[in-house]
């Protein structure tokens, strides 16, 4: 895709000094572990990473070398198990005959729009009712882009059903759900990528609840204890962090490994291994401007340390709604939040950290509201495929000779 570089300067522009200033710290702090051999880590959510073409970049930027591991939500799996977006219709689902007992809050069923080639494909794996599948195309309904899968007619159904065949032949060889899924996906998803390039993208376990039967798998192909060790290892291997579009970090940052913000110090103690995040260097694309806030009054006078301290509500002390993850957050000392949108900070991330190191990118995502991030989801819908359950089984009889452990 070609870089609208107009976009991204008038995207720059528009951001404020404070932003500019912290976005230049990050990319000096990532080109600086990247040419010194330190590894990136991104952390991400679902919802917005997914919209915005976030995960699709991540994915270009893991074939690129830049980041070096992924972790994130069952949802996102899920979805790109399913290619990541897709065009829906919504159909209010009473008219169709279904118990509004038996629907989503708000009544309306989704059927995907897709060719009759892939629609053939599904039909391979699982049993489809053309009769329904046929009625619901015709019944008038909004057309949107959203993301693939998820209650959709009949991809959110093959979805959930190749979880299950997934798992099994997961458990089988002993990898997480994630790596064994990757090995048939789109090589512009994260899981795809992944698999690939051997770059760890694993489901962080505040974020296993999600992506129904895919979720549960996940969660059911590794044991919590292991699964606590392999995202510890990831985070310690990491010279540079960014998250974005996340909930729960503080879960993720205090797992029951890590000593810094102390929930690893009995793990410590009784003498396994453990780590620290007091050396990392944490970036954090966030839209509430009060984790600024809460960041500045740390770095001014040390308020969050200091109401831990005191066991002090922290809310009352700082005046602002404070989030719990916040915490955490604000005491690592290598901490730096930009406060943007994630659709307009990754893409100009992204394009400078390619040219301080000189990449040339493949792809590029653009803020969802903007004609150009538009077209992005148009060519994510068109190019970004399912899991290729063929491809997959055919990975898994004979993998690579350099897998992931």
């Amino acid at each position: 895709m070609v870089t609208d570089r107009k976009l991204l300067k008038d995207t720059y522009e528009a951001l404020s000094t404070r932003t500019k200033s912290r976005l230049k710290r990050a990319v000096d702090w990532i080109v600086k572990a990247k040419e010194e051999g330190g590894k990136v880590v991104a952390v991400v959510g679902s919802g917005p990473n997914l919209h915005e073409g976030v995960t699709t970049l991540i994915a270009g930027l893991i074939r690129k070398g830049i980041i070096d591991g992924v972790l994130t939500s069952s949802a996102v799996i899920n979805h790109e198990m399913a290619g990541t977006l897709e065009k829906v219709k919504r159909i209010d689902g009473e008219i169709l005959g279904f118990e509004k007992d038996k629907l989503p809050s708000d009544g309306f069923l989704e059927v995907s729009i897709i060719s009759p080639t892939r629609l053939e494909a599904i039909q391979r794996e699982i049993p489809i009712d053309m009769s329904l599948y046929r009625r619901m195309r015709r019944t008038k309904g909004n057309i949107i882009i959203k993301v693939a899968g998820n209650i959709a007619y009949p991809t959110g159904l093959r979805t959930e059903r190749l979880a299950r065949e997934v798992l099994s032949l997961a458990k089988h060889h002993k990898y997480p759900f994630e790596q064994a899924v990757g090995y048939g996906a789109d090589p512009m998803t994260m899981i795809g990528a992944g698999a690939r390039h051997n770059v760890t993208v694993l489901v962080t376990v505040p974020q296993l609840v999600g992506g129904g039967q895919v979720g549960l798998a996940i969660g059911d192909s590794l044991a919590i204890t292991e699964r606590c060790r392999r995202i510890a290892k990831l985070l310690d291997s990491a010279t540079v962090i960014i998250e974005s579009g996340l909930a729960l970090s503080q879960e993720i940052h205090d797992g029951p490994l890590e000593r810094f913000t102390g929930h690893g110090i009995w793990t410590d103690w009784e003498g396994d291994w453990t780590y620290s995040l007091a050396e990392k260097k944490v970036v954090r694309i966030d839209l509430d401007p009060n984790l600024d806030k809460a960041w500045m009054n740390e770095q001014k006078s040390k308020m969050v340390t200091n109401a831990v301290h005191k066991g002090l509500p922290k809310t009352k002390s700082m005046r602002i709604p404070f989030r719990m993850e916040m915490s955490g957050f604000a005491r690592i000392p290598g901490s730096l939040p930009i406060i943007g949108d994630i659709g307009e900070i990754w893409p100009l991330l992204a394009t400078r950290i390619a040219n301080d190191l000189q990449i040339k990118l493949d792809f590029m995502s653009y803020k969802q509201s903007s004609s150009a991030g538009d077209k992005v989801r148009e060519w994510i819908v068109k190019n970004v495929n399912p899991v290729d359950r063929d491809k997959f089984f055919e990975a898994l009889k004979a993998p690579p000779s350099s897998l992931i452990t």
